[in-house]
């Protein structure tokens, strides 16, 4: 459903959110081993992040990424879906045909608008701290 870059551009959020909530910023290396993710592949997702405003980042032996408290619970997955992969989610095609339409529609088309219309609702509804809290709780994982 999502881009590799988009699923590790979540985790990663996740991850880096649990230590801000913390009062802690983490390394790359750290992160890209909290989440499973190659180091190079994470800074590049988590660079496109912090041009997007998501992310913050401070250099030096004292640096790292950090998340505001105030804006981990502002941040909704919505925000880095479309900061990595664009709003291709809610409008492709759901056999990944090139046009796909009212007017041309593919087989799964009508079915697959309430199934987009859904993911759209819980994307934009649900914030990092949400999956940040359940992380931190030992509810939910981020890497088998």
């Amino acid at each position: 459903m999502f881009s590799k870059s988009c699923e590790y551009g979540i985790k990663a959020i996740i991850y880096i959110a649990t230590k801000s909530l913390e009062g802690e910023r983490v390394k790359i290396g750290e992160v890209s081993r909290g989440i499973n993710a190659p180091e190079a592949f994470t800074a590049k997702i988590l660079t496109a992040l912090i041009n997007k405003n998501i992310l913050g980042s401070r250099k030096g032996p004292y640096g790292g990424f950090l998340i505001e408290i105030k804006k981990i619970a502002e941040i909704k997955v919505s925000d880095i879906v479309s900061a990595i992969d664009g709003d291709d989610i809610y409008t492709g095609c759901g056999l990944g045909l090139e046009e796909c339409n009212s007017n041309q529609p593919c087989p799964m088309h009508d079915k697959f608008l309430k199934i987009r219309e859904d993911l759209k609702k819980m994307l934009e509804t649900t914030t990092i701290l949400d999956l940040a809290t359940g992380l931190k709780s030992g509810k939910t994982l981020l890497v088998r």
